[in-house]
């Protein structure tokens, strides 16, 4: 087979696609990742994937955005692809249309989560479903959902025929990378250690972008009401350099004088810092299948989120951590202090969670499932 893959940006095909792109090639296929230039493209470059940059903007921008279909539609003209898979929602738009002008045989879409979601405006969700439903019947095969909630609604709204969409799930690599017993224990003393953690603490991870979306102030805000000096935050990502993330870090520096917060940016070592947490918070506004709570699952934290698509999903209220309200702070704080103050709670939780992500969010199981169906689709033209 020969498979273009297509996102938005490079680290996207970097960590999301990596092991499904390895696993092409290690299957004797021919693989073309697109996506748009970054710090990444060299490593994976070096690493034998072959990257094709093209810019793709990440939001609506008219005269950019039929560049990129022009682009791709001429790599697409060329290289003459089995399979179109394309990410992420404007290069999965842009993609498509791209590759049906180019007389490409399968086009999959790949969605990681649909734009439009309850917590829009209905103006807004109109627009966006309409959108999606019209590229999902004029420029696309098959359609894979993360969340069982978006294949559903693909489904009973006619996006495609029932046998035209698939469930894949999301998966992390729970057998090793993120699986605690892999993890030296004295190397997480250490790093408590280093972080300024006691060993009796209560350590409840952050981990994404430190944009309003994802509900970092109402975590933040939650903290600042939590008086208990054993229980810690470590808020680990970045803001960029756009304005309003500009903005954001401004925001985000009054609560850096909170002796109980910690924020170390932008770190590598995610398996180890998993691993010494207790708590995993994600209270985003909008999430797909938010890959973050997965790998705080293997690594057997507890979680608190926000009840959203996907993050229901993989939570299950009072069985492997809570779902608290959107926009409520005081519910963050409430349910972070339950689980803390109870052993017993916090125990369960984090067996539990490791429990369900070992028998449904393995990454490998994820991956199969999508290259069989590559090899039907193969097999049946």
């Amino acid at each position: 087979m020969k498979i273009v893959q297509v996102s938005a940006i490079d680290a996207t095909m970097h960590g999301l696609l990596r092991e499904l792109n390895t696993t092409i090639l290690n299957e004797g296929n021919e693989l073309i990742c697109v996506c748009s230039d970054g710090e990444r493209v060299g490593k994976l470059r070096d690493e034998g994937f072959d990257v094709r940059t093209i810019n793709i903007d990440r939001r609506i921008s008219p005269i950019g955005n039929l560049k990129s279909i022009y682009n791709m539609y001429k790599l697409f003209r060329r290289e003459k692809p089995d399979i179109v898979h394309v990410h992420t929602p404007v290069a999965s738009v842009l993609g498509r249309i791209a590759a049906k002008l180019a007389g490409v045989q399968t086009i999959i879409y790949t969605a990681h989560g649909f734009y439009f979601h309850e917590n829009m405006s209905t103006k807004q969700y109109k627009l966006f479903y309409t959108v999606e439903k019209l590229i999902a019947k004029w420029c696309t095969d098959y359609i894979f959902t993360q969340s069982e909630e978006d294949g559903r609604l693909a489904t009973e709204n006619n996006f495609l025929p029932p046998d035209r969409i698939t469930i894949i799930s999301n998966g992390v690599d729970v057998d090793n990378k993120f699986n605690p017993d892999n993890i030296d224990t004295n190397k997480i003393s250490s790093m408590k250690r280093e972080l300024g953690f006691n060993e009796n603490d209560i350590i409840v991870t952050f981990i994404g972008r430190l944009v309003k979306e994802k509900g970092i102030f109402d975590l933040l805000e939650a903290f600042n009401s939590i008086e208990q000096r054993n229980i810690k935050l470590l808020i680990i990502g970045g803001t960029s350099t756009s304005e309003r993330d500009q903005q954001t870090h401004m925001q985000l520096e009054e609560y850096k004088t909170n002796p109980n917060i910690t924020f170390t940016g932008y770190r590598g070592d995610i398996p180890e810092l998993l691993t010494l947490s207790d708590i995993y918070c994600l209270p985003s506004y909008r999430e797909g299948m938010p890959r973050s709570i997965i790998e705080a699952m293997a690594t057997e934290c507890a979680i608190v989120a926000t009840n959203i698509r996907g993050s229901r999903e993989e939570v299950d209220h009072g069985v492997n951590g809570y779902l608290v309200n959107l926009k409520k702070p005081d519910d963050i704080a409430s349910s972070i202090k339950i689980i803390a103050n109870d052993k017993e709670i916090l125990d369960s939780f984090k067996l539990n969670a490791r429990e369900k992500a070992n028998y449904l969010y393995n990454e490998k199981k994820v991956v199969k499932k999508q290259m069989n169906i590559f090899e039907s689709i193969i097999t049946a033209k």
